[in-house]
């Protein structure tokens, strides 16, 4: 008869110190798991199950999602939709990205920085792919056409390589200056999310008057910004566990709540734009350019092929340290 041996569980003091999440003690996994005990993971609770469905499951809505499009006559011949295709697209990737780099953290000390180098590349791509469909859907009618919206998508995807870079460089001084650390890895997704919703913040609270785009979709867009916040303070305060650590090794801690947050901003930010794209049709066709092939696809394309080239930077940094070229040199 068949049966699973799950992986044993492990204490923080068990662990590297790289491993080490802030103020959970407990259900960590061996640092040096194989490939498979990772996969075995996922049908025990450790402090890391949760942080992975939460993202899986929602991978495949938002692929239903991108593909009942995809399914639509003519979706992939009318540049109007292209926008949202590319904003699909990186809604499946980041949680899927997500998925794979809280499963698989935990084979090794670089698989851990590696897996999470892609997470931060997928993230930043989310937020390229947000600020395209920004620049189709959401700008504020005055703004259309504005020097703004034309160079929008080119200051997003530097945005985007940016967030990349820093994001990775950020585990560096994780064990050092851990606070460091944190800062520079809270800025590096912060700063594009501020930037991409630059017009919508405009549109929501600052602008009055007619040409502003006051429509059925701004209490979504409300709800949506709400819970963008609350997804950064979480990954800012790791609250609720710092008040009571030990005590959310398992459910309820921020990270957890956090992925939450996160799947349910973007549900919103989705349905939102596609209620945008749906209102706003006939206006944009009559006063927008339409999106073309090299400020949808074509930035999203080269956003991706200079984010692996860091994240490949990085990897390679892991295996070339100083210290161990001198100990080289010794032997």
């Amino acid at each position: 008869m068949l049966s699973w041996k799950l992986p044993r569980l492990l204490t923080v003091q068990q662990v590297p110190k790289v491993f080490h999440e802030d103020s959970i003690i407990c259900g960590y996994r061996s640092p040096r798991s194989s490939a498979t005990a990772c996969v075995l993971s996922l049908f025990q609770m450790t402090n890391e199950t949760l942080n992975i469905w939460t993202h899986f499951i929602p991978t495949w809505y938002f692929l239903w999602r991108m593909l009942s499009l995809l399914s639509s006559p003519g979706a992939l011949h009318d540049p109007y939709l292209w926008p949202l295709l590319v904003y699909l697209l990186s809604c499946c990737i980041y949680p899927l990205m997500s998925t794979c780099a809280h499963t698989f953290s935990v084979m090794s000390t670089q698989a851990r920085h590696i897996c999470f180098f892609l997470d931060y590349g997928a993230l930043s791509l989310y937020s390229l792919g947000s600020a395209i469909a920004y620049s189709a859907y959401v700008f504020p009618d005055r703004w259309v056409n504005s020097i703004f919206h034309q160079w929008f998508v080119s200051c997003a995807v530097f945005n985007s390589i940016i967030s990349t870079g820093m994001a990775c460089y950020s585990r560096f001084p994780e064990e050092t200056r851990p606070r460091l650390s944190k800062v520079l890895r809270t800025t590096a997704f912060a700063h594009p999310y501020l930037f991409d919703s630059i017009p919508l913040f405009y549109r929501l609270f600052l602008c009055s008057g007619d040409d502003c785009t006051h429509n059925a979709a701004l209490t979504m867009h409300i709800w949506h910004t709400i819970l963008a916040f609350l997804t950064g303070f979480l990954f800012a305060t790791h609250l609720p566990e710092r008040l009571a650590p030990g005590c959310f090794d398992y459910v309820g801690h921020s990270h957890q709540l956090f992925h939450v947050c996160a799947i349910l901003g973007t549900y919103f930010q989705m349905e939102v734009l596609i209620m945008d794209m749906n209102l706003r049709r006939t206006w944009l066709f009559n006063n927008s350019s339409m999106p073309t092939f090299s400020n949808t696809v074509g930035a999203w394309c080269l956003a991706i092929l200079i984010s692996l080239v860091l994240i490949a930077a990085f990897s390679w940094a892991l295996y070339w340290k100083p210290e161990s070229r001198e100990k080289k040199r010794k032997l």
